[in-house]
């Protein structure tokens, strides 16, 4: 894929859960321009044009960025803190997806200023649904600032 035009940047280290997660967007069409990242510090290089994705260009951020916590290398709260602190990315929608019901996870998302925090359901339908709804409102629903 051409990583200039990601609209959806997934970033979740369980298989499953991003095969999940492409098929409930694809089902709706709305998995062409997504790119799966498998931890945290991979999330970081293609959203800062760093690492194997130095030759991308920031300008071309991602509409949406769904975001798993518990990952290795860098956990997904580190990565809403270097979004949201930096005024480059700062505006990006970030989407906490997460079998974590903790309160603690929850207040720290928001207060690091993650637009919305979900939690996975645990069958492939709720899951399949609260996906594609997410899409659609992220995608199509929602105006982000160019």
């Amino acid at each position: 894929m051409n990583d200039s035009y990601v609209e959806i940047l997934l970033v979740e280290d369980n298989p499953h859960d991003a095969e999940m997660t492409i098929r409930a967007l694809k089902k709706v069409n709305l998995a062409n321009r997504l790119i799966h990242v498998k931890d945290g510090a991979e999330a970081l290089d293609f959203i800062f044009s760093k690492g194997t994705f130095a030759n991308r260009s920031k300008e071309n951020k991602p509409k949406v960025i769904l975001l798993d916590i518990k990952m290795p290398k860098v956990d997904g709260i580190e990565v809403l803190r270097q979004i949201k602190s930096n005024e480059d990315t700062k505006t990006i929608p970030v989407v906490i997806m997460t079998s974590s019901k903790e309160e603690q996870d929850i207040i720290t998302s928001y207060n690091l200023g993650v637009n919305s925090y979900v939690v996975k359901p645990v069958d492939f339908e709720g899951f399949a649904k609260a996906v594609s709804e997410l899409g659609f409102y992220w995608l199509i629903t929602n105006q982000v600032a160019e």
